[in-house]
């Protein structure tokens, strides 16, 4: 499973914030797909990127990526949609940017069931190793893991292709919230939990 988010936490900025995963069950499919677009179809439009970023590709790279995601089998998508403005217009409501992620990516937490004993890889966002490890235990306690085994990694985008799958897909979805683009959104064939938090 991969997590990654579009949007931001401040008190200006976007509208919205999302958090987004994607479980799969061989993420190999996900790295072939990435290499065949390097390699063949996007050759030219990637060449010198280290990874496919939803904010810096072209349309045509998400929706190739989105309909090639949408082949791989028993792939599965649960994503968060924070909406700042309710949170924001309560001033009793106050906590720093890593506890306010934390709090929203306990929410998509309790929105999964694991099946089988499950990887978690994050975007490495978080620099400090406390920080860390209080999302790992806060996400796990909010975890439906039906006593499976749960393992999580703060991993480089750049290294593993379901991050950056995770990225098109959050990137995705905030688009089609905060600019009422569904372009990408749309496409999407596959079983997505999609959940709006609006905490006051």
């Amino acid at each position: 499973m991969f997590l990654d988010e579009s949007g931001d936490l401040g008190p200006k900025g976007s509208k919205y914030f999302v958090i987004a995963a994607l479980a799969v069950e061989d993420p190999k499919k996900l790295d072939r797909i990435i290499k065949n677009m390097r390699r063949n179809k996007f050759k030219k439009e990637l060449k010198g990127s280290h990874e496919i970023k939803a904010n810096s590709s072209s349309t045509a790279v998400k929706e190739y990526m989105i309909k090639k995601l949408n082949k791989v089998p028993n792939a599965t998508i649960y994503c968060i949609i924070f909406n700042k403005e309710h949170y924001l217009s309560n001033s009793k409501n106050y906590m720093d940017k890593n506890e306010l992620y934390d709090c929203v990516a306990g929410a998509l937490a309790r929105e999964i069931t694991l099946r089988d004993n499950t990887i978690i890889r994050i975007d490495k966002s978080k620099g400090k190793q406390f920080l860390r490890k209080r999302f790992d235990s806060y996400f796990k306690k909010n975890l439906n893991t039906n006593n499976r085994k749960v393992e999580i990694y703060h991993s480089e985008s750049h290294a593993w292709s379901g991050l950056q799958f995770a990225d098109i897909i959050a990137g995705s979805y905030f688009q089609k919230f905060e600019h009422d683009d569904g372009i990408c959104v749309d496409l999407l064939d596959i079983k997505c939990n999609l959940h709006e938090l609006k905490r006051k």
